[in-house]
Protein backbone atom coordinates (compact mmCIF):
# COMPACT_ATOMS: atom_id res chain seq x y z
CA UNK A 1 0.00 0.00 0.00
CA UNK A 2 1.54 3.28 -1.18
CA UNK A 3 -0.99 5.55 -0.72
CA UNK A 4 -3.95 5.23 1.49
CA UNK A 5 -7.53 5.80 0.46
CA UNK A 6 -9.05 8.75 2.43
CA UNK A 7 -13.03 9.79 2.73
CA UNK A 8 -13.96 12.90 3.58
CA UNK A 9 -17.68 13.23 5.24
CA UNK A 10 -19.03 16.86 5.70
CA UNK A 11 -21.86 18.28 4.50
CA UNK A 12 -20.56 21.48 3.41
CA UNK A 13 -19.02 20.83 -0.06
CA UNK A 14 -15.97 24.18 0.34
CA UNK A 15 -14.48 22.36 2.89
CA UNK A 16 -14.98 18.89 1.67
CA UNK A 17 -13.17 19.98 -1.86
CA UNK A 18 -10.79 22.43 0.37
CA UNK A 19 -9.65 18.86 2.03
CA UNK A 20 -9.64 16.93 -1.00
CA UNK A 21 -7.30 19.57 -2.88
CA UNK A 22 -5.16 19.23 -0.28
CA UNK A 23 -5.01 16.08 0.53
CA UNK A 24 -4.58 15.13 -3.58
CA UNK A 25 -1.55 17.25 -3.44
CA UNK A 26 -0.03 15.30 -1.22
CA UNK A 27 -0.55 12.11 -3.22
CA UNK A 28 -3.76 10.13 -1.24
CA UNK A 29 -6.88 9.28 -3.07
CA UNK A 30 -9.58 10.62 -2.09
CA UNK A 31 -13.26 10.41 -2.15
CA UNK A 32 -15.91 12.59 -0.81
CA UNK A 33 -19.42 12.37 0.99
CA UNK A 34 -22.08 14.81 2.16
CA UNK A 35 -24.17 12.97 4.74
CA UNK A 36 -24.42 9.01 6.46
CA UNK A 37 -26.49 7.69 3.33
CA UNK A 38 -23.72 8.45 1.12
CA UNK A 39 -20.86 7.30 3.36
CA UNK A 40 -22.99 4.04 2.92
CA UNK A 41 -22.65 3.84 -0.66
CA UNK A 42 -19.32 4.54 -0.93
CA UNK A 43 -18.49 1.81 1.30
CA UNK A 44 -19.76 -1.02 -0.87
CA UNK A 45 -17.70 -0.25 -3.80
CA UNK A 46 -14.52 1.33 -2.37
CA UNK A 47 -12.26 0.18 0.03
CA UNK A 48 -11.27 2.94 2.63
CA UNK A 49 -7.94 3.19 4.59
CA UNK A 50 -8.69 6.60 6.39
CA UNK A 51 -11.70 8.51 7.50
CA UNK A 52 -12.33 12.09 7.67
CA UNK A 53 -15.43 12.76 9.44
CA UNK A 54 -17.42 15.84 10.71
CA UNK A 55 -19.40 15.01 13.77
CA UNK A 56 -22.40 17.10 12.88
CA UNK A 57 -24.06 15.95 9.85
CA UNK A 58 -27.42 16.43 8.06
CA UNK A 59 -28.71 12.88 8.51
CA UNK A 60 -26.97 11.79 12.09
CA UNK A 61 -23.66 12.07 14.36
CA UNK A 62 -20.34 11.51 12.93
CA UNK A 63 -19.63 9.35 16.09
CA UNK A 64 -21.96 7.09 15.31
CA UNK A 65 -20.55 6.27 11.89
CA UNK A 66 -17.28 4.72 13.64
CA UNK A 67 -18.61 1.36 14.71
CA UNK A 68 -20.08 1.04 11.28
CA UNK A 69 -16.91 2.03 9.48
CA UNK A 70 -14.79 -0.64 12.01
CA UNK A 71 -17.17 -3.02 11.35
CA UNK A 72 -16.79 -2.76 7.77
CA UNK A 73 -13.06 -2.74 7.92
CA UNK A 74 -11.19 -2.97 11.26
CA UNK A 75 -8.44 -1.60 9.70
CA UNK A 76 -9.58 1.41 8.78
CA UNK A 77 -8.49 4.87 10.60
CA UNK A 78 -10.88 7.55 11.84
CA UNK A 79 -10.13 11.39 12.40
CA UNK A 80 -13.69 13.14 13.75
CA UNK A 81 -13.42 16.84 12.64
CA UNK A 82 -15.46 18.85 16.17
CA UNK A 83 -16.36 22.19 16.69
CA UNK A 84 -14.36 25.00 18.16
CA UNK A 85 -14.19 23.98 22.17
CA UNK A 86 -15.81 20.69 22.62
CA UNK A 87 -13.68 18.91 23.35
CA UNK A 88 -15.70 16.76 25.31
CA UNK A 89 -16.72 14.93 21.24
CA UNK A 90 -13.12 14.42 20.84
CA UNK A 91 -12.71 12.58 23.77
CA UNK A 92 -15.90 10.57 22.83
CA UNK A 93 -14.41 10.16 19.67
CA UNK A 94 -11.26 8.55 21.27
CA UNK A 95 -13.43 6.22 23.34
CA UNK A 96 -15.37 4.90 20.56
CA UNK A 97 -12.53 3.86 18.42
CA UNK A 98 -11.17 7.10 16.63
CA UNK A 99 -7.58 7.29 15.77
CA UNK A 100 -7.36 11.14 16.33
CA UNK A 101 -9.48 14.37 16.48
CA UNK A 102 -9.18 17.51 14.66
CA UNK A 103 -10.53 20.88 15.81
CA UNK A 104 -12.47 22.67 13.09
CA UNK A 105 -9.94 25.74 12.16
CA UNK A 106 -7.13 23.67 12.59
CA UNK A 107 -7.26 21.37 9.37
CA UNK A 108 -4.74 23.27 7.68
CA UNK A 109 -1.98 23.16 10.59
CA UNK A 110 -2.75 20.02 11.97
CA UNK A 111 -5.18 17.26 9.51
CA UNK A 112 -1.39 16.50 7.10
CA UNK A 113 0.27 15.12 10.22
CA UNK A 114 -2.80 13.10 11.74
CA UNK A 115 -3.86 11.75 8.31
CA UNK A 116 0.23 10.70 8.14
CA UNK A 117 0.49 9.30 11.46
CA UNK A 118 -2.78 7.12 10.83
CA UNK A 119 -1.02 6.61 7.01
CA UNK A 120 1.94 5.15 8.74
CA UNK A 121 0.45 3.07 11.44
CA UNK A 122 -1.65 1.40 8.68
CA UNK A 123 1.27 0.86 6.95
CA UNK A 124 3.11 -0.45 10.41
CA UNK A 125 0.49 -3.00 11.35
CA UNK A 126 0.29 -4.46 7.70
CA UNK A 127 3.91 -5.23 7.57
CA UNK A 128 3.77 -6.78 11.17
CA UNK A 129 0.78 -8.94 9.53
CA UNK A 130 2.87 -10.07 6.68
CA UNK A 131 5.88 -11.01 8.59
CA UNK A 132 3.87 -12.97 10.93
CA UNK A 133 3.15 -14.80 8.33
CA UNK A 134 6.41 -15.15 6.76
CA UNK A 135 8.70 -15.49 9.03
CA UNK A 136 12.34 -14.33 7.49
CA UNK A 137 14.22 -16.49 9.47
CA UNK A 138 12.47 -19.84 8.03
CA UNK A 139 13.11 -18.56 4.43
CA UNK A 140 16.36 -17.27 4.56
CA UNK A 141 19.12 -18.98 2.14
CA UNK A 142 20.19 -20.39 5.26
CA UNK A 143 17.42 -22.73 5.65
CA UNK A 144 18.06 -24.04 2.45
CA UNK A 145 20.20 -27.52 3.03
CA UNK A 146 23.44 -28.68 1.12
CA UNK A 147 26.77 -28.53 0.36
CA UNK A 148 27.30 -29.31 -3.23
CA UNK A 149 28.53 -27.67 -5.87
CA UNK A 150 26.11 -26.73 -8.20
CA UNK A 151 23.54 -25.55 -5.20
CA UNK A 152 26.25 -23.13 -3.91
CA UNK A 153 26.42 -21.63 -7.19
CA UNK A 154 23.25 -20.93 -7.77
CA UNK A 155 22.64 -19.47 -4.26
CA UNK A 156 25.72 -17.60 -4.72
CA UNK A 157 23.51 -15.99 -8.18
CA UNK A 158 20.46 -15.77 -6.13
CA UNK A 159 22.13 -13.29 -3.77
CA UNK A 160 23.86 -11.39 -6.09
CA UNK A 161 20.57 -10.15 -7.72
CA UNK A 162 17.96 -10.21 -4.85
CA UNK A 163 17.68 -6.55 -4.78
CA UNK A 164 17.72 -5.86 -8.06
CA UNK A 165 13.81 -4.93 -9.26
CA UNK A 166 14.04 -7.38 -12.01
CA UNK A 167 11.74 -10.01 -13.04
CA UNK A 168 13.47 -13.17 -12.31
CA UNK A 169 12.54 -16.60 -14.15
CA UNK A 170 13.55 -19.99 -11.80
CA UNK A 171 13.91 -23.40 -14.09
CA UNK A 172 14.20 -26.85 -12.88
CA UNK A 173 12.47 -30.20 -12.47
CA UNK A 174 9.75 -30.41 -10.41
CA UNK A 175 10.73 -30.66 -6.35
CA UNK A 176 13.57 -28.84 -7.26
CA UNK A 177 12.37 -26.12 -4.10
CA UNK A 178 11.41 -23.13 -6.96
CA UNK A 179 9.26 -21.44 -4.23
CA UNK A 180 11.68 -21.96 -1.63
CA UNK A 181 14.52 -19.94 -3.50
CA UNK A 182 11.60 -17.45 -4.40
CA UNK A 183 11.03 -17.07 -0.80
CA UNK A 184 14.66 -16.99 -0.19
CA UNK A 185 15.40 -14.48 -2.87
CA UNK A 186 12.56 -11.86 -1.13
CA UNK A 187 13.77 -11.82 2.09
CA UNK A 188 17.52 -11.40 1.03
CA UNK A 189 16.01 -7.86 -0.83
CA UNK A 190 15.04 -4.92 0.38
CA UNK A 191 11.44 -5.92 -0.30
CA UNK A 192 11.59 -8.36 2.52
CA UNK A 193 9.45 -6.18 4.79
CA UNK A 194 6.57 -6.13 2.54
CA UNK A 195 4.31 -8.89 1.00
CA UNK A 196 5.58 -12.32 -0.88
CA UNK A 197 3.06 -13.65 -2.15
CA UNK A 198 2.44 -16.75 -4.49
CA UNK A 199 0.14 -18.76 -6.61
CA UNK A 200 0.32 -21.77 -8.98
CA UNK A 201 -0.69 -20.69 -12.44
CA UNK A 202 -1.95 -23.92 -13.63
CA UNK A 203 -3.95 -24.43 -10.48
CA UNK A 204 -6.87 -21.95 -12.29
CA UNK A 205 -9.72 -21.65 -14.85
CA UNK A 206 -8.52 -19.15 -17.43
CA UNK A 207 -11.27 -16.33 -15.98
CA UNK A 208 -10.76 -17.68 -12.21
CA UNK A 209 -6.84 -17.16 -12.32
CA UNK A 210 -7.62 -13.54 -13.95
CA UNK A 211 -9.89 -12.73 -10.72
CA UNK A 212 -7.64 -13.90 -9.00
CA UNK A 213 -4.23 -12.01 -9.95
CA UNK A 214 -5.66 -8.78 -11.15
CA UNK A 215 -9.11 -8.05 -9.02
CA UNK A 216 -12.72 -6.95 -9.99
CA UNK A 217 -15.10 -4.19 -9.66
CA UNK A 218 -18.41 -5.18 -8.21
CA UNK A 219 -21.15 -5.80 -11.04
CA UNK A 220 -18.00 -6.63 -13.13
CA UNK A 221 -20.06 -10.17 -13.45
CA UNK A 222 -22.54 -12.20 -12.06
CA UNK A 223 -21.68 -13.41 -8.79
CA UNK A 224 -19.25 -10.39 -8.63
CA UNK A 225 -20.83 -8.51 -5.38
CA UNK A 226 -18.55 -6.81 -4.15
CA UNK A 227 -15.12 -5.28 -4.76
CA UNK A 228 -11.70 -8.23 -4.58
CA UNK A 229 -8.54 -7.00 -4.53
CA UNK A 230 -6.36 -9.19 -6.89
CA UNK A 231 -2.75 -10.47 -5.58
CA UNK A 232 -0.95 -7.68 -7.70
CA UNK A 233 -2.25 -5.52 -5.14
CA UNK A 234 -1.88 -7.91 -2.26
CA UNK A 235 1.85 -7.89 -3.70
CA UNK A 236 2.41 -3.79 -3.79
CA UNK A 237 5.97 -3.20 -2.90
CA UNK A 238 6.81 -6.60 -2.46
CA UNK A 239 7.12 -9.72 -3.89
CA UNK A 240 4.81 -11.73 -6.34
CA UNK A 241 5.41 -15.15 -7.29
CA UNK A 242 4.54 -17.04 -10.54
CA UNK A 243 4.73 -20.62 -10.28
CA UNK A 244 4.22 -22.91 -13.17
CA UNK A 245 3.90 -19.68 -15.23
CA UNK A 246 4.21 -22.10 -18.38
CA UNK A 247 0.73 -23.14 -18.10
CA UNK A 248 -0.51 -19.23 -18.00
CA UNK A 249 -3.10 -18.98 -20.20
CA UNK A 250 -1.53 -17.01 -23.81
CA UNK A 251 -4.49 -14.16 -22.96
CA UNK A 252 -3.34 -13.81 -19.72
CA UNK A 253 0.38 -13.40 -21.14
CA UNK A 254 -0.64 -10.17 -22.55
CA UNK A 255 -1.80 -8.62 -19.14
CA UNK A 256 0.64 -10.19 -17.57
CA UNK A 257 3.34 -8.52 -19.73
CA UNK A 258 1.77 -5.17 -19.80
CA UNK A 259 2.22 -4.97 -15.72
CA UNK A 260 5.75 -5.53 -16.35
CA UNK A 261 6.31 -2.75 -18.77
CA UNK A 262 3.66 -0.35 -17.32
CA UNK A 263 3.39 -1.22 -13.53
CA UNK A 264 -0.29 -1.02 -13.83
CA UNK A 265 -3.11 -2.61 -14.83
CA UNK A 266 -7.19 -2.55 -15.35
CA UNK A 267 -9.14 -5.11 -13.16
CA UNK A 268 -12.14 -6.64 -14.78
CA UNK A 269 -15.40 -3.92 -14.64
CA UNK A 270 -13.11 -1.08 -14.12
CA UNK A 271 -12.15 1.52 -16.80
CA UNK A 272 -9.06 2.85 -14.42
CA UNK A 273 -6.00 1.85 -14.18
CA UNK A 274 -4.64 0.49 -11.09
CA UNK A 275 -0.94 0.53 -10.22
CA UNK A 276 1.46 -1.89 -8.31
CA UNK A 277 5.18 -1.63 -7.41
CA UNK A 278 5.54 -5.84 -7.60
CA UNK A 279 9.04 -7.32 -8.24
CA UNK A 280 7.73 -10.67 -10.33
CA UNK A 281 9.84 -14.41 -9.57
CA UNK A 282 8.26 -16.51 -12.25
CA UNK A 283 8.97 -20.75 -12.03
CA UNK A 284 8.41 -23.40 -14.67
CA UNK A 285 9.89 -26.98 -14.77
CA UNK A 286 9.04 -26.76 -18.52
CA UNK A 287 10.75 -25.81 -21.44
CA UNK A 288 9.74 -22.48 -22.27
CA UNK A 289 11.46 -22.40 -25.36
CA UNK A 290 9.37 -25.11 -27.07
CA UNK A 291 6.24 -23.41 -26.15
CA UNK A 292 7.17 -20.55 -27.47
CA UNK A 293 8.00 -22.69 -31.16
CA UNK A 294 4.09 -23.92 -30.82
CA UNK A 295 2.56 -20.98 -30.30
CA UNK A 296 2.08 -21.32 -26.36
CA UNK A 297 3.99 -18.98 -24.90
CA UNK A 298 4.68 -15.52 -25.96
CA UNK A 299 8.47 -14.89 -26.86
CA UNK A 300 8.31 -11.36 -25.56
CA UNK A 301 6.71 -12.21 -22.33
CA UNK A 302 9.66 -14.83 -21.70
CA UNK A 303 12.78 -12.19 -22.64
CA UNK A 304 11.12 -10.11 -20.18
CA UNK A 305 10.37 -12.61 -17.13
CA UNK A 306 14.02 -14.09 -18.17
CA UNK A 307 15.79 -10.93 -17.59
CA UNK A 308 17.53 -12.99 -15.12
CA UNK A 309 17.35 -16.95 -15.51
CA UNK A 310 18.54 -19.32 -12.48
CA UNK A 311 18.23 -23.02 -13.30
CA UNK A 312 17.86 -25.12 -10.17
CA UNK A 313 20.14 -28.55 -10.25
CA UNK A 314 17.86 -31.40 -9.75
CA UNK A 315 18.83 -33.57 -6.86
CA UNK A 316 20.85 -36.68 -9.01
CA UNK A 317 23.06 -33.72 -9.63
CA UNK A 318 23.26 -33.03 -5.86
CA UNK A 319 24.73 -36.54 -4.87
CA UNK A 320 26.63 -34.89 -1.79
CA UNK A 321 23.49 -33.41 -0.43
CA UNK A 322 21.13 -36.40 -0.26
CA UNK A 323 22.79 -37.56 2.70
CA UNK A 324 22.63 -34.42 4.56
CA UNK A 325 18.76 -34.04 2.99
CA UNK A 326 18.71 -37.20 4.73
CA UNK A 327 19.15 -36.82 8.23
CA UNK A 328 17.36 -33.21 7.92
CA UNK A 329 14.31 -34.46 7.11
CA UNK A 330 14.61 -37.66 9.52
CA UNK A 331 14.66 -34.91 12.71
CA UNK A 332 12.11 -33.14 11.14
CA UNK A 333 9.31 -35.76 11.34
CA UNK A 334 11.02 -37.46 14.26
CA UNK A 335 10.19 -33.94 16.23
CA UNK A 336 6.71 -33.45 14.49
CA UNK A 337 5.84 -37.16 15.15
CA UNK A 338 7.11 -36.67 18.66
CA UNK A 339 9.40 -39.96 18.14
CA UNK A 340 13.34 -40.86 19.12
CA UNK A 341 15.55 -40.57 16.05
CA UNK A 342 16.39 -43.96 14.78
CA UNK A 343 19.55 -45.23 14.08
CA UNK A 344 20.17 -45.78 10.05
CA UNK A 345 21.82 -48.41 8.53
CA UNK A 346 24.40 -48.11 5.77
CA UNK A 347 22.70 -49.75 3.25
CA UNK A 348 19.76 -47.06 3.58
CA UNK A 349 22.11 -44.20 2.67
CA UNK A 350 23.80 -46.42 -0.06
CA UNK A 351 20.32 -47.40 -1.82
CA UNK A 352 19.31 -44.04 -1.54
CA UNK A 353 22.22 -42.40 -2.90
CA UNK A 354 21.73 -44.92 -6.05
CA UNK A 355 18.50 -43.69 -6.56
CA UNK A 356 17.57 -41.16 -9.52
CA UNK A 357 14.69 -38.97 -7.75
CA UNK A 358 12.87 -38.15 -10.89
CA UNK A 359 10.56 -35.90 -7.96
CA UNK A 360 13.99 -34.54 -6.42
CA UNK A 361 13.84 -32.92 -2.83
CA UNK A 362 10.36 -33.11 -2.21
CA UNK A 363 10.36 -37.02 -3.20
CA UNK A 364 12.62 -37.32 -0.61
CA UNK A 365 11.38 -35.63 1.99
CA UNK A 366 7.45 -37.64 0.83
CA UNK A 367 9.74 -40.80 1.18
CA UNK A 368 11.35 -39.86 4.63
CA UNK A 369 7.88 -38.84 6.20
CA UNK A 370 6.40 -42.23 5.33
CA UNK A 371 9.14 -44.48 6.33
CA UNK A 372 9.08 -42.28 10.02
CA UNK A 373 5.29 -42.65 10.14
CA UNK A 374 6.05 -46.30 9.65
CA UNK A 375 8.75 -47.00 11.24
CA UNK A 376 8.55 -48.55 14.67
CA UNK A 377 11.68 -49.81 15.15
CA UNK A 378 15.16 -48.32 16.41
CA UNK A 379 16.93 -48.52 13.34
CA UNK A 380 16.03 -47.81 9.52
CA UNK A 381 16.85 -49.93 6.63
CA UNK A 382 17.17 -50.08 3.26
CA UNK A 383 14.12 -52.40 3.64
CA UNK A 384 11.74 -49.65 4.42
CA UNK A 385 12.41 -47.73 1.28
CA UNK A 386 9.24 -48.09 -1.39
CA UNK A 387 9.52 -50.37 -3.98
CA UNK A 388 10.83 -48.25 -6.75
CA UNK A 389 14.25 -47.97 -4.98
CA UNK A 390 14.52 -51.35 -6.51
CA UNK A 391 13.62 -51.09 -9.73
CA UNK A 392 16.45 -52.81 -11.83
CA UNK A 393 17.68 -50.01 -13.74
CA UNK A 394 21.14 -49.43 -14.51
CA UNK A 395 21.96 -45.84 -13.09
CA UNK A 396 25.06 -45.33 -14.97
CA UNK A 397 23.62 -46.50 -18.17
CA UNK A 398 21.28 -43.67 -18.49
CA UNK A 399 21.76 -40.98 -20.08
CA UNK A 400 19.49 -38.66 -17.83
CA UNK A 401 19.45 -35.35 -20.54
CA UNK A 402 18.12 -37.52 -23.16
CA UNK A 403 16.24 -40.29 -21.22
CA UNK A 404 14.52 -38.13 -18.40
CA UNK A 405 11.33 -38.73 -19.39
CA UNK A 406 11.51 -42.34 -19.98
CA UNK A 407 12.95 -42.63 -16.69
CA UNK A 408 10.49 -40.90 -15.13
CA UNK A 409 7.64 -42.77 -16.89
CA UNK A 410 8.90 -46.05 -15.86
CA UNK A 411 9.34 -44.15 -12.27
CA UNK A 412 5.46 -43.05 -11.96
CA UNK A 413 4.12 -46.46 -13.22
CA UNK A 414 6.39 -48.31 -11.13
CA UNK A 415 4.67 -46.08 -8.43
CA UNK A 416 1.21 -45.70 -9.54
CA UNK A 417 1.34 -49.86 -9.38
CA UNK A 418 3.14 -50.12 -5.86
CA UNK A 419 -0.55 -47.72 -4.44
CA UNK A 420 -2.83 -50.35 -6.65
CA UNK A 421 -3.21 -47.34 -8.79
CA UNK A 422 -4.28 -44.53 -6.27
CA UNK A 423 -3.30 -41.43 -8.09
CA UNK A 424 -3.48 -39.60 -4.66
CA UNK A 425 -1.20 -41.48 -3.01
CA UNK A 426 1.05 -41.87 -6.14
CA UNK A 427 1.20 -38.02 -6.08
CA UNK A 428 2.39 -37.55 -2.71
CA UNK A 429 4.62 -40.52 -2.50
CA UNK A 430 6.53 -38.46 -6.09
CA UNK A 431 5.80 -35.17 -4.48
CA UNK A 432 3.86 -33.45 -6.30
CA UNK A 433 0.40 -32.16 -6.84
CA UNK A 434 -2.72 -34.32 -8.55
CA UNK A 435 -2.73 -31.91 -11.70
CA UNK A 436 0.95 -32.42 -12.06
CA UNK A 437 0.30 -36.06 -12.46
CA UNK A 438 -2.57 -36.48 -14.17
CA UNK A 439 -0.80 -34.34 -16.90
CA UNK A 440 2.22 -36.43 -16.75
CA UNK A 441 0.04 -39.46 -17.36
CA UNK A 442 -1.39 -37.75 -20.30
CA UNK A 443 1.89 -37.19 -21.80
CA UNK A 444 3.49 -40.56 -21.55
CA UNK A 445 0.36 -41.91 -22.59
CA UNK A 446 -0.84 -43.38 -19.27
CA UNK A 447 -4.33 -41.45 -18.77
CA UNK A 448 -6.36 -44.71 -19.12
CA UNK A 449 -3.94 -46.18 -15.73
Amino acid sequence: MRFSKVLIIDDEPELRNLIRRLLELDGYNVVTAGNKKETLELLKNNEINIVVSDVRLPDGNGLDLIPVLKKHSPSTEIIILTAYGNIEDGVKAIKAGAFDYIVKGDEDNKLLLVIKNAHEKIRMLNRIDHLEKNVQSKYSFDSITGISPNLIEVISVAKKVANSTSPILLTGETGTGKEVFAQSIHFESNRKDEPFVAINCSGFAKDLLESEMFGYKAGAFTGAVKNKKGLFEEADRGTLFLDEIGDLDILLQAKLLRVLETNTFIKQGDTKETSVDVRIIAATNKDVKHLIEVEKFRSDLFFRISVIQIDLPPLRKRIEDIKILTDTFIKIFCDKLKKNIPNIDGSFYERISKYNFPGNTRELKNVIERIILLNDKQIITERDLPKEFFASLDQNNIDSEKNLQEVEKKHVLAVLKSTDYNKAETAKILGIGLTTLYRKLNEYGLSGE
